[in-house]
């Protein structure tokens, strides 16, 4: 079993306003906690892993493939693995949540920077 305690994370600035934490890692998911501040922008990106997500508070504004699907506290979602997509906080508080990534990412891109 793999345990990452809550004081054992990084959580590194990876884009103005944009924490990300990798948490922990499986052989099918990988876990990962996000902080995104008001205003901050996760640009136009794809990846292979689906990404399911839980945001605890804020909230944020998904654009996949071109659509926007607006998110709050309390909800869920899901981003189909290679669809093009990206997040934006236009809220007044930080959107903070978790995302589950299948399958895993132990390490991000964004983790060698």
């Amino acid at each position: 079993m793999d345990v990452v305690h809550s004081g054992d994370r990084a959580a590194p600035e990876v884009l103005d306003g944009v924490e990300l934490a990798q948490l922990a890692a499986g052989e099918r998911m990988s876990v990962q906690h996000f902080d995104i501040g008001p205003g901050a922008v996760v640009g136009d990106h794809s990846h292979e892993h689906e990404q399911a997500g839980y945001l605890f508070s804020g909230e944020l504004v998904f654009t996949v493939e071109g659509e926007e699907y607006p998110v709050e506290a309390g909800d869920s979602y899901v981003i189909p693995g290679e669809a093009v997509h990206a997040a934006e906080n236009r809220g007044d508080e930080p959107a903070v949540g978790v995302e589950i990534f299948s399958p895993p990412r132990p390490v991000p891109p964004w983790a060698d920077d």
